[in-house]
């Protein structure tokens, strides 16, 4: 028996059919689903991966004693009482997440605004989409993404604004690459050169945080050449002659923008002339346009060209806001953010007055609340004195990470709701609860394209773990609000929630989900994926395709976008850049579960161009160390022309659990946007120089066994071990100091060593015939690969051939190399190999053969350029 479900990564919202049990789970794509049709990326092909219990939290935990829940939520509501009677509403905060189902939402801010009486309630949605938020109600009068996924495949011409759809989005990619092959463009606007950009018609690898003066151009070109929609700019918007009156203050010249944003005149003048000719154009941005102090700036000018071509919510064209998590638009529409109320309501005397009736609230906040960062300000200077974290790793993932870790070990009482028993925010909390994981939990998320979908459970739950929005709701109880909040299952909450949504909405506000305020439970158990607002108008799901905007005049207002100016620091002459990459999600919580996930990059690194690696003294693979004003990482160099000269980029999602000296947040300042609040995650002055290293070394292990910190470690899991990769500064242990406790309950005759007193050192165990564990170091020589080595770690017995050559690295054939292909565990040595063995292979001849990119296609590019290169090496080989 199978259970249709959806995925709980990105903001695609992929159908997902699971059936089996937790152990032995099976999981594909559900064909019938709208949003993927079938199709699964690396990351939700190996769910079934990362349901297992080790490693759980399973029990309320409350100062590190196992407490039953009636205890813990009685103490939770005792603690936060006693610290608003003694300081106010406002002393107290809720820190939520896009992984949580809209039921969650909506229960934790209807808790929070409405009884508690703060508006101190933010999501880690703040940290990548709330410049869109922004930039959506400046234009449109609400939050409303006003594209489907229909219109990526109508669109003649595609603009990528900060947005690496090829990895962060491949099943959407996917279906872009379709509609290439039919004459689809792809614009590609990026300071980074990514999969995306390597496989668009046009690359525009701008200056850092050039983007409005380059949308700003635009808007110019399309006035200056007619290409302008009046019938829709009269009829349906306002604030035309403001915008343009701005831009005059700027040349906005086709040759002075290009050497502004760093580009050729020519490559501006084709982009700019291929979205006047394209009249189906769609805009898909993310991160890069939304992690930054001109977030809303950037978004706004997006918008701008749209709204002046006319391009709102036809088919094929349309502005499109991409979301990263699951349900981040689940909480946009719940009201989980700080400065909204509830349902797309504000804090505005009318809003106030209808939500405070339909809530019956008894002190509803009046004002919005503090942000993310705002609100770890709060926590690190006292302000904020009781915090519960749900679903979410600020520890991590917030900039000047360092920074929050402080105010968190600060912090009177730190309250955390999570799946995992072992985070680095968790670290720091007094209460520990636990939370239902994806499979155990039932409710329903909002998707990029405002499609409701189920996420339904299909297995039991794990030791006391209970549903997010029922700890809540217990919770609240126990403060004395039970009748508001005593909902018996996820369908209770949701029609309560579909009902405010409707409630006294006379169409001002086109989230309306009336339709669904009646249904049964058995029709919420069978609930299909819907889009609003379709469910409202008759069958249009184009939001604004005929339905006024939401503005009191019913037009969308263009907004001047302009860039906030950036002081330079001499110390720190580079401009660091973070994101994500293809297989991991955010912070490795769940994907740090699955082995194969962790094999196509393996590392943490930093991405370097030639000329400032050069001038740094860096070569390829070492380490380097990254420092700012805010804190220290240490990564391994990857040099190339990937970036810019004088940018650089890094990844972020390592963590104390994967490689403590590696976290790249730590550096990265806490600069946010005015309006929106989003901190500036792509621009952040950073130094670079050569790490001291005195020695490296790895260490195969069946079971987890962390170095001390004073070390650079990373850890990859494997499914029968893990891989330590080691590196050491001079000024720390040796490495026979290092070994010694590792090796120290060993057998005597049980262990085999080599070594020369120095660094130069190899240690193995073989236990009842089995390898435990291997310790491989050395200063100046190279270290054997690992495949072998791992490969022994999970074999049932070491054999006298294999025991014999163990110290040597036992090298075997060739290495696999890094995997290409997480669907199917493809490694970089086996395409290789089969480019070797045949003459002509194509990347359909590698699916074929290897299945590799036959799945979600986010490893085709790499394919493609593995045969390139092996092609060329084979020709210069005949010559």
């Amino acid at each position: 028996m199978t259970t249709r479900t959806t995925c709980p990564y990105c903001g695609v919202g992929c159908g997902i059919e699971a059936g089996g049990a937790r152990e032995g789970l099976a999981v594909s794509g559900d064909a019938a689903h709208p949003a993927n049709g079938g199709r699964l990326c690396s990351k939700g092909a190996a769910l079934n991966e990362t349901v297992r219990t080790d490693g759980r939290l399973l029990q309320p935990m409350v100062y590190g004693r196992q407490r039953t829940w009636r205890y813990a939520t009685q103490y939770i509501a005792r603690k936060f009482e006693e610290t608003i009677e003694a300081h106010g509403p406002d002393s107290v905060a809720f820190y939520v997440s896009g992984q949580l189902l809209t039921e969650d939402y909506y229960v934790a801010n209807k808790l929070m605004k409405g009884f508690i009486g703060s508006g101190n309630i933010d999501t880690n949605s703040r940290l990548c989409m709330a410049s869109a938020v922004a930039a959506h109600i400046l234009a449109f009068g609400e939050d409303v993404v006003p594209a489907c996924y229909k219109d990526l495949d109508l669109a003649e011409l595609v603009v990528f604004s900060g947005h690496n759809a090829a990895w962060t989005h491949p099943v959407l990619y996917r279906r872009m690459e379709a509609a290439r092959a039919r004459g689809q463009r792809h614009s590609v606007i990026d300071p980074r050169e990514t999969d995306t950009a390597r496989e668009a018609y046009l690359h525009l690898k701008l200056k850092a945080q050039t983007d409005v003066r380059l949308w700003n151009g635009l808007f110019a070109y399309l006035w200056e050449k007619g290409h302008v929609d009046w019938p829709f700019v009269i009829e349906r918007t306002s604030n035309l002659h403001e915008v343009r009156a701005a831009l005059t203050a700027d040349d906005q010249n086709i040759a002075s923008v290009a050497a502004d944003c760093g580009l050729e005149a020519t490559d501006v003048l084709d982009f700019y002339q291929s979205f006047a000719k394209m009249e189906r154009t769609v805009t898909l941005f993310s991160q890069g346009a939304n992690q930054s102090i001109d977030g809303v700036a950037k978004c706004s000018a997006i918008i701008n060209a749209h709204l002046l071509t006319g391009r709102i919510s036809k088919p094929g064209a349309s502005p499109f806001s991409i979301t990263g998590q699951p349900n981040a638009m689940g909480g946009r529409e719940t009201g989980g953010m700080a400065n909204t109320l509830a349902a797309h309501m504000n804090f505005s005397a009318d809003d106030l007055d209808r939500v405070s009736r339909y809530w019956d609230a008894p002190r509803l906040a009046t004002k919005p609340g503090l942000k993310a960062v705002d609100m770890f300000d709060a926590v690190a200077d006292g302000r904020i004195k009781a915090i519960w974290i749900v679903a979410t790793n600020p520890a991590v993932s917030m900039p000047q990470a360092n920074r929050v870790r402080d105010a968190l070990a600060r912090c009177p009482f730190v309250v955390v709701s999570d799946v995992i028993a072992d985070t680095d925010t968790s670290r720091f909390a007094h209460v520990k609860l636990p939370a239902l994981a994806w499979g155990e939990k039932d409710g329903t998320v909002t998707n990029s394209e405002r499609c409701i979908s189920r996420q339904r459970a299909f297995m039991p739950a794990p030791g006391a773990a209970r549903a997010d929005w029922r700890i809540m709701a217990d919770v609240a109880a126990a403060m004395g609000f039970g009748k508001a909040f005593a909902y018996k299952s996820s369908s209770d909450v949701f029609r309560e929630y579909a009902a405010l949504s409707a409630f006294e909405n006379d169409g001002a506000r086109l989230l309306n989900l009336e339709p669904l305020a009646a249904l049964s439970d058995r029709a919420y158990a069978k609930l299909e994926p819907v889009r609003w607002p379709i469910l409202t108008t008759g069958g249009v799901d184009r939001p604004f395709a005929t339905a006024p905007f939401s503005t009191p005049d019913g037009k969308a207002r263009f907004v001047r976008a302009h860039s906030q100016p950036r002081q330079t620091n001499p110390r720190f002459p580079l401009v660091l850049n973070t994101g994500r990459i293809r297989d991991q999600w955010h912070t490795m919580t769940r994907t740090g579960l699955s082995p194969r996930l962790m094999q196509h990059a393996q590392e943490p690194y930093l991405e370097i161009h030639a000329n400032d690696a050069v001038a740094a003294r860096i070569e390829d693979g070492a380490l380097v160390e990254v420092s700012s004003a805010h804190g220290r990482a240490i990564l391994t160099a990857r040099v190339g022309a990937s970036v810019r000269p004088g940018e650089v980029f890094a990844p972020m999602h390592w963590s104390e659990s994967f490689a403590p000296q590696a976290r790249s947040n730590a550096l990265v300042a806490p600069a946010v946007d005015e309006r929106s609040g989003q901190p500036e995650f792509k621009r952040t002055p950073v130094a670079i120089a050569p790490a001291p290293v005195a020695w490296r070394a790895f260490f195969v292990t069946r079971e987890r066994r962390d170095p001390p910190n004073a070390l650079w470690w990373r850890r990859i899991p494997y499914t029968h071990g893990h891989l330590y990769e080691i590196a050491a500064s001079p000024d720390t242990l040796s490495p026979s100091a290092f070994a010694a406790p590792l090796f120290a309950e060993a057998n005597a005759e049980d262990m085999l060593v080599a070594g020369d007193g120095g660094a130069f050192l190899r240690q193995a165990n073989i236990t009842d015939d089995r390898l435990q564990y291997a310790f491989f170091s050395t200063a100046t020589g190279g270290l054997p690969a690992r495949d072998w080595l791992m490969a022994l770690l999970g074999a049932e017995r070491v054999s006298d051939a294999d025991r014999s050559m163990l110290l040597t690295g036992g090298a075997r054939g060739e290495a696999r190399g890094a995997a290409v292909c997480a669907c199917f565990n493809v490694a970089r040595g086996e395409i290789e190999a089969l480019c070797t063995k045949e003459d002509g292979v194509t990347d359909a001849r590698v699916g074929a053969v290897l299945k590799a990119g036959s799945n979600c296609g986010s490893c085709r590019p790499e394919i493609a350029r593995i045969i390139t290169a092996n092609q060329k090496e084979h020709h210069h080989a005949a010559a």
